[in-house]
């Protein structure tokens, strides 16, 4: 038995169209359908925010200008790359070493490997130290 979804997209001015339709067909002849449409409006800008606490993001900045010796007036922010720092996997190895010593917590090697901006750092700390309490 096959299922079948379709959807399309709309976008005008500041409202939001989308139309999804499930189809299921259940024999030769008789069909189920299942459609309906959403309305709803959008803001007209985005703002992207970080889920970590502004001072965790702070610390992991200063530990990620610690590791890789950067100047102060380098600017380190939550949406800051480490490769765009030129960190390589090696620096990586290191400033998750000294996030796990500043915040006494111990990071899984498959969720540090996935770490690339100090937010991602910040939300798996204060995760962590969650987990720890």
């Amino acid at each position: 038995m096959a299922t079948t979804f379709c959807s399309s997209v709309s976008m005008q001015a500041t409202s939001l169209t989308t139309r999804i339709s499930f189809q299921k067909p259940s024999a030769l002849v008789s069909r189920t359908n299942l459609s309906f449409n959403l309305h709803r409006s959008i803001p007209t800008r985005l703002s992207v925010s970080c889920a970590a606490k502004p001072e965790t993001v702070e610390k992991v900045s200063k530990i990620v200008k610690k590791q890789l010796s950067l100047k102060d007036d380098q600017k380190v922010v939550a949406e800051t790359k480490f490769a765009d720092l030129g960190a390589d996997s090696l620096d990586t190895v290191e400033i998750v070493m000294g996030l796990e010593e500043e915040f006494g917590i111990e990071m899984a090697e498959e969720k540090a490997q996935k770490i690339a901006t100090v937010e991602q750092a910040a939300e798996l700390i204060e995760e962590l130290v969650q987990l720890k309490k």
